[in-house]
Parts: C-alpha cells; structure tokens; sequence
C-alpha cells in the first residue's frame, strides 16, 4: 500500500464522507479545489523538559509539572523519558491518572537514544532501548514519541556541539551514507513494535544527519511507513529555518515549539510563530503544539508568557 502523508489521508477521509453521506459527484473544480483552511483549534501542551531543563531541581518532579501545566490552562503533557523516577507499571498508572484528573491529555513521549555508531552491539542497545520505550509509551497511553537520529560522538560535550552550531565531523573512516542506512536499518527493527502498540514514531530535526530537513525526510522517505512519521522542532534549524519547517510540515505529527523567554541557555531565536502557524495552517495541521520552553526565566514565569505567545500566533493564523 502506497504511504500517505497526513494531508492526503484527510484528503482521502473528506471524499469518503462525501460518498458515505449520499453526497453528489465532485465536478472537476471540486475536486482540484484545496481543502478549507478552518479546522479544529490547535491544541497546546508543555513538556516536562520546559520545567526542569536539566537543572532545576525543584522542577524535576514530573507529577508536578503535570499539575502546573494544568494549573497554567494547557491541554497536554510530553514528558521526558530522562526526567521519569521510575518505570514500574504503578508509577506509569499514577502518571495517567495525574494527567487525567488535571484535564489533560499525555500527548507525547521523548527520549534519547542514537544510531550513527560503527558498533552493532552500540545500535542494537539503542534498538532495545526505542523498543522499551515504545511500550512506556503504550502503557502511559502516549500516542507518539520523538526519537532521533543520535550525534556521531566526535564533539566533546553538548556545548561544544552548539558552539558549533550543531554540526560536527563524521566518524573517521565512515561517511554520512553509512551513518543513513545505520539510522534506517535500526528504525525499521522498531517499527513492528510501534505498530504493535499504536506510537507513531517522530524523527525529529534533532542535530546529527537529522540537522536539515533533507536528513530527516531521507530517513522517512527511505522507510515509508505509516508508523514513522516527523516530530517538527522549531528552534532546531539555525540556518534557512522556515523553509525547511515548511518541508516537515507534511510529515509532521507533533510540533514542539521553542521559546527563549530571558535569554537561551545555548542560543536565542526570534522565530516568527504568525508565519509557522500559517505554514502549518496551509498543511491542515491539526496536533499538538508542544511547548520546549528554553529560557533563563525562571519557568513559572518565562513558560506561562510562552504559552499566551502561541495562543496569540495560532488565534491570528
């Protein structure tokens, strides 16, 4: 079966209702007609990682982010795989019901993990460890969790990373075309999992070869399946950002949105929300927003402005 992007399965879903509901015949002109623009309210969500960063402690608690974020009017929650205290299956039950009695929903799923290694056994313990955590996700009843194409390792530390701007040499001895079919060949072992368990897997624009929308979609395009899909992140592409957002956007399933309220820990963007929201408008986008607060304003203040910033541009889309 040919693989369909998100636009054409709800291009395909309105001209079934049509013949379902005893509508007539397209004509010619309806038929090429571009679908309306009006759709469902975009629905807006924080990760945990916004509260916590790595640094603040008193935030690490992902119950108690969960209860900010209710207490704060968003809708959702994405929580970060790395800021979990446990995984026993009583503290993924206690983390839904904490969701649920806050009225909302556990929206997304991120975590770390990396093939661009020489080593088999390096990317079959990374395989293992996706695969894990595709069933975290189902148990926490998480639709879609973000994974990554992981670095190639030949940067000191993550600073040095972003004082290079994300980028960084290859492996000596290997070339990108290698690294590709490492990341391709570990996905695909994932994906039964991920289809077991209905989590729609979402490469995200994460640095290494999945620095430019051209990396990830290679990787997409190369595995065409329904269970892997794109994870956008706004702050991600530090050259020629809105035209490469514009090629995700198809293939987008979740949306996280950067902010820098106070000043970036690494960098600061002034991204243009008006203009993303249009763009995500005109591919009839209809998912989470997730907000990816990295700010040095202290969270209860830098995320609550971040969160009146995106009503504002998405209202005015």
């Amino acid at each position: 079966m040919q693989n369909l992007s998100r636009r054409e399965l709800i291009a395909c879903g309105v001209a079934g209702l049509a013949g379902l509901t005893g509508g007539a015949p397209l004509n010619a002109a309806e038929k090429t007609s571009p679908l309306p623009t009006t759709s469902s309210r975009v629905r807006f969500a924080v990760s945990t990682y916004s509260f916590w960063q790595f640094r603040n402690e008193d935030f690490h608690s992902v119950e108690k982010c969960i209860d900010l974020a209710g207490e704060m009017g968003f809708d959702g929650v994405e929580i970060l795989h790395r800021q979990m205290e446990r995984e026993d299956n009583d503290y993924l039950q206690l983390l839904k019901q904490r969701a649920f009695v806050n009225g909302l929903d556990l929206c997304g799923f991120s975590i770390h993990q990396g093939f661009l290694n020489p080593d088999p056994a390096v990317r079959k313990r990374n395989v293992d460890h996706t695969i894990h955590c595709i069933e975290l996700a189902y148990a926490l009843g998480i639709p879609t969790m973000r994974v990554n194409t992981g670095t190639w390792g030949t940067s000191k530390d993550f600073d040095e990373l972003m004082a290079n701007r994300g980028i960084e040499p290859v492996r000596e001895g290997f070339t990108e075309d290698i690294g590709f079919q490492w990341v391709i060949d570990s996905l695909r072992e994932c994906l039964d999992t991920a289809a077991k368990c209905g989590v729609t897997l979402g490469l995200e624009n994460h640095w290494g070869l999945g620095r430019t929308s051209a990396g990830v979609l290679r990787v997409v395009n190369a595995i065409k399946s329904p269970w892997l899909k794109v994870t956008m992140d706004t702050g991600n592409f530090l050259e020629d950002p809105y035209s490469q957002l514009e090629e995700l956007a198809p293939e987008t399933v979740l949306v996280q949105a950067k902010t820098y309220f106070g000043g970036g820990h690494w960098y600061t963007l002034e991204l243009d929300y008006p203009r993303i929201a249009r763009l995500l408008q005109e591919q009839h986008y209809r998912g989470y927003v997730s907000l990816e607060f990295e700010g040095k304003a202290p969270p209860l203040e830098g995320i609550p402005q971040s969160l009146q910033l995106l009503k504002q541009a998405f209202a005015n889309s």
